[in-house]
């Protein structure tokens, strides 16, 4: 019996270990663009970033090239803000030669209501670099695990 309890001891306290950290989530499908961003933080005070990475696609007809599918990764977040049920994501993509000057920046603004761990919110896109600036905005759903 000493031994099960032990063991049943130290199984919920990793498993409290494993749910200690946040994920979020946050995607948006419309007619001018397709994007997923995924980030993970550790719980623990300042909540340092484990992980960042995404993809965006823009969809819109009078979407500058040569961008196209964007791959996103820690490099490019910038800034971000996860209270008490908030989450504001900035991703500002800068592909340099290879996006002829051009940048991206991707803002996600959205809320969780009553702890559920699905909640929305919207984004606003602004490419700029090329001959003329493109903004797009929409609604986001994103999640949390």
């Amino acid at each position: 019996m000493h031994r099960f309890i032990l063991a049943l001891t130290a199984f919920l306290g990793a498993a409290q270990m494993a749910h200690a950290d946040s994920r979020f989530f946050c995607s948006a499908d419309d007619k001018g663009v397709r994007f997923t961003v995924e980030s993970g933080f550790k719980a623990a005070p300042g909540h340092e970033l484990n992980h960042f990475r995404g993809a965006l696609i823009l969809k819109n007809e009078t979407a500058p090239q040569p961008l196209g599918r964007i791959t996103l990764d820690s490099d490019s977040l910038t800034n971000r803000w996860s209270h008490d049920g908030e989450l504001r994501v900035e991703v500002l993509y800068d592909g340099g030669k290879a996006a002829g000057g051009q940048t991206v920046n991707l803002v996600v603004s959205a809320e969780q209501r009553n702890g559920a761990t699905a909640f929305s919110g919207v984004y606003d896109l602004t490419v700029d670099g090329g001959e003329k600036p493109l903004v797009l905005s929409g609604k986001v759903s994103c999640g949390s695990k």
